[in-house]
């Protein structure tokens, strides 16, 4: 089978070389479209491939369409709205994406963050320590539990809401289960986002919410800009002047946040939570993998379209 490694964003050239040695033992043959600027490249590119790696790159339905023999789509990593998932399975492709390989990223990077925050931006003036202070994580899959495990560390108290997640997995990480959205604002002085952007929740966490958090609450954003309404928090900024915003995802609104608020938000120069080598190598391998053995056996354990 011929499968494309298509990034415009290329993985690291030993993940390449890696994700190369996969495929070619199991004979498969793999074909690489790095830094592409036109998506008719793309076109070009997925024209005769049995499967596909992305990273962030759109797997639309003009993809698809160019797509004539493909079967399976991997998202080397655990966030795949870049993929039109009905589109694939009215293509009758499967879409996979590789869940766990960048948590432990992510994770270290929301205490990167946060720590920068409780330090004052590191601006020269006495901040506050995250040891004994109150921790909520909104959503606990994998990347809730690698926050979980760090914060640990720091001897925080921690808590997470997660509907979906059984209330045993939480206690048997030592953390407090929370039913209600609300009390996770309110009695945690530290939030950090790990929900997806679904039309459940884009734009569910705003003025209401972020106003609920203790003096001197801070808000941590490693998941999706589109969960944030960006209006509602500028109000509540504006309104709570001990509120700050960090986030791996920069918003809309972000030249107006920077200047209204100077010291109080941070938002990196583009989303670098799974940007270390590490989980570079560790996604696109896992999706190599994932590939090999749906061709084997048909088994898609990833699998995130019906």
């Amino acid at each position: 089978m011929k499968v494309l490694v298509a990034t415009q964003k290329p993985f690291a050239p030993v993940a390449v070389e890696g994700i190369r040695e996969v495929l070619t033992a199991a004979g498969h043959d793999m074909v690489l479209l790095e830094k592409y600027t036109d998506t008719e490249q793309l076109l070009d590119a997925v024209s005769d491939v049995a499967a596909v790696i992305v990273r962030s790159d759109k797997v639309d339905a003009r993809v698809l369409d160019a797509a004539r023999n493909l079967q399976i789509v991997v998202r080397a990593g655990a966030g795949y709205d870049n993929v039109d998932l009905a589109a694939a399975t009215a293509h009758n492709v499967c879409v996979e994406n590789t869940p766990g390989q960048n948590s432990n990223a992510v994770a270290e990077l929301v205490f990167g963050m946060t720590v920068m925050a409780v330090r004052n931006m590191y601006d020269g003036t006495s901040g506050t320590e995250l040891r004994g202070k109150r921790l909520g994580i909104h959503a606990f899959g994998q990347v809730g539990r690698n926050v979980a495990r760090i914060a640990k560390g720091f001897e925080m108290q921690v808590c997470a809401l997660d509907p979906y997640c059984p209330y045993q997995v939480m206690e048997e990480a030592g953390v407090a289960p929370i039913h209600d959205i609300r009390e996770l604002y309110s009695e945690n002085k530290f939030v950090s986002l790990h929900i997806p952007a679904t039309d459940e929740t884009r734009r569910s966490v705003g003025y209401d919410l972020v106003t609920l958090m203790p003096k001197g609450g801070v808000l941590i954003n490693t998941a999706r800009k589109e969960v944030i309404d960006e209006e509602g928090l500028a109000r509540a900024l504006r309104e709570r002047t001990d509120l700050k915003y960090v986030a791996d995802v920069k918003p809309d609104n972000a030249d107006e946040l920077e200047k209204e608020f100077p010291g109080r938000v941070f938002f990196t120069p583009k989303k670098m939570g799974a940007q270390t080598a590490e989980a570079n190598i560790n996604a696109g391998l896992a999706a190599a993998r994932q590939i090999v053995e749906f061709f084997a056996t048909g088994a898609a354990p990833y699998r995130v379209n019906k």
